[in-house]
């Protein structure tokens, strides 16, 4: 019954976990400051991002894929979410804002 038990807790605890890292990333609003395609970074004046308990700041960041610099210049509204790659707070998506 013990094992049962142990069993049954490990599969909760599992299928919490896997819930949590699937849990969609919030959409944060920002200003673009500065594109920098040599070093591939971002830098936003960005509102409060909840899934890595950042309050809102300006900030420098690495882009997930380079290609999204592309689609930002200094001074463009976007929406953007974030996440730790690595240890490394990452632009993972990058969108204009819209109107």
């Amino acid at each position: 019954m013990n094992m049962l038990r142990l069993v049954t807790a490990c599969m909760a605890f599992a299928g919490a976990t896997l819930a949590l890292a699937q849990a969609p990333r919030p959409v944060v609003e920002a200003e673009v400051r500065k594109v920098d395609l040599d070093t591939q970074k971002i830098t936003l004046k960005h509102g409060a991002i909840p899934n890595i308990d950042m309050g809102a700041m300006t900030m420098v960041f690495r882009v997930s894929d380079p290609a999204l610099l592309q689609k930002a210049k200094a001074g463009d509204r976007i929406t953007f979410t974030a996440d730790k790659v690595d240890g490394v707070i990452t632009v993972m998506s990058l969108e204009p804002a819209k109107p």
